[in-house]
């Protein structure tokens, strides 16, 4: 079971005190405020910490920068009109600030409390944009590329008993609130979750990319975070499962992509931002069947979390108090330390990947061992590149890393298991493009320059992972 900060005044997850800062974009942050809080105009300051941080590839922070941008002329209208608005915009601008300077990156994609603000936001801005809507997953997988999730195909007769059992648990859970009620309703909302449990557990299929493996995942992980009743998003995602069992039942193979994204962000949110015990291997595992990356906690107490966490903010401002603890790497200030250790970390990663990307180009020596490998050295490249800031290495590489244990799942796959497998392993020649594109990009940050976005080299990515490619 994951852990939470213990700090009373911390924000959702621990701060990053080796973390990579965007200094422009903070500084950008502050003006805008300030400007806020004196009525004045703050769109310009905004647009520039956009810009600043799209340029780092912290790009869910960029994606909260934007809605801010598009909010600020509303919050500096005339009274009638910025009212209703400034509270929101100032809360949210006041949050992704605090947010910002803690320079963690998933923390940033993953927070309830920022999502909650972002979402506030995309409130207001949805009354003057007619269809505008925005969802979790939105804000925590973007420019994320998600592979296509199959339904495992099942008698008509199991499937039809299934969805039955399914409803009659689902009702109490959409109608319970969390920590409320008498003890029996209590626990008769847990007798229904475990209901609901068991039936996922009988749904799923064979197919490491199998919707129902990923639901009964996400359920474990909404339980252990205490998050499974009372939460919009878990109440949604409980009925959108119902419905995914009506389309199962029709005889469609493909579970909705949106749902599919809603399900994994919704499975690496508490990860993400608290990491993961010894416990939580098998529901790790899945996450990087699925291209995301957790850190494993250590602290075992609240009290050692408490003091790792004051630990954190005194090396936070110890290195803004010493500047020649620092890097430069365009928008980016890192810590002097970690990026030698990164550089050390990186270099091992790209000479892997870079082997196994050139033996995966030999069929007959295909080994699914070895591509699990070549997806673990991707991964502990992304974690490293996120760690320090680098959010277009981060991307990459745990792209990278997706793409290999698709490759690998294909390789070990029997015949009953590869027949529901809708895309196949990403070419060898993609694979290879990908990790001389990963090279090139570290080179730059080992010169002390500041990686380029992956560009076209993610986007053919993607497709391969999404789409498919010949």
């Amino acid at each position: 079971m994951t852990l939470r900060s213990a700090a009373p005044d911390s924000f959702d997850a621990l701060p990053n005190p080796r973390g990579g800062a965007v200094r422009s974009a903070e500084l950008a942050l502050a003006e805008a405020l300030l400007a806020f809080e004196q009525r004045g105009e703050s769109t310009a300051a905004l647009v520039r910490a956009s810009h600043a941080l799209r340029v780092a590839g912290w790009l869910s922070a960029q994606r909260f920068a934007d809605a801010l941008v598009r909010l600020s002329p509303l919050a500096a209208a005339d009274p009638a009109e910025a009212d209703s608005t400034r509270p929101v915009f100032g809360a949210a601008l006041r949050d992704f600030r605090t947010a910002l300077e803690r320079h963690n990156l998933r923390e940033l994609a993953c927070s309830p409390t920022l999502f909650e603000r972002y979402r506030a936001l995309c409130s207001h801005l949805a009354d003057h944009t007619p269809g505008f809507t925005i969802a979790f997953e939105d804000l925590a997988l973007s420019a994320r590329p998600v592979p296509p999730v199959s339904f495992h195909a099942q008698a008509a007769d199991r499937l039809a008993h299934l969805r039955a059992r399914y409803e009659r648990a689902l009702l109490p859970v959409l109608r319970s609130q969390p920590d409320t009620g008498s003890a029996a309703a209590r626990a008769a909302t847990h007798a229904a979750l475990d209901e609901l449990d068991a039936v996922l557990a009988e749904l799923a299929g064979p197919d490491p990319y199998d919707f129902w493996r990923l639901a009964k995942a996400c359920t474990k992980a909404l339980r252990a975070g205490g998050r499974a009743t009372g939460e919009t998003d878990a109440r949604r995602f409980y009925a959108r499962c119902n419905l995914a069992l009506a389309d199962h039942a029709r005889g469609i193979q493909r579970a909705p992509r949106s749902l599919v994204r809603a399900t994994l962000a919704l499975l690496w949110r508490d990860y993400a931002l608290f990491g993961a015990a010894a416990e939580d291997a098998d529901q790790v595992e899945m996450l990087h069947d699925y291209g995301l990356t957790v850190d494993w906690h250590v602290a075992g107490t609240l009290a050692s979390e408490m003091l790792w966490e004051a630990g954190a903010v005194q090396a936070q401002t110890i290195s803004a108090s010493r500047s020649a603890l620092t890097r430069e790497l365009g928008v980016l200030t890192v810590n002097a330390h970690a990026y030698e250790d990164f550089l050390q970390t990186a270099d091992a990663a790209i000479s892997a990947l870079t082997e196994h990307a050139r033996a995966a180009d030999q069929p007959e020596k295909a080994d699914p061992s070895e591509a699990l490998q070549a997806g673990d050295a991707a991964y502990r490249l992304g974690a490293a590149a996120c760690a320090l800031g680098l959010g277009h290495v981060a991307l990459l590489a745990d792209a990278l890393g997706l793409a290999w244990r698709r490759r690998a799942h294909a390789g070990v796959s029997t015949p009953a298991v590869r027949e529901h497998v809708i895309v196949g392993a990403p070419a060898a020649s993609t694979l290879e493009r990908t990790a001389e594109a990963l090279r090139a990009m570290l080179h730059k940050v080992a010169a002390g320059v500041a990686p380029p976005a992956g560009g076209a080299t993610l986007a053919a990515l993607t497709r391969s992972i999404e789409e498919g490619d010949a």
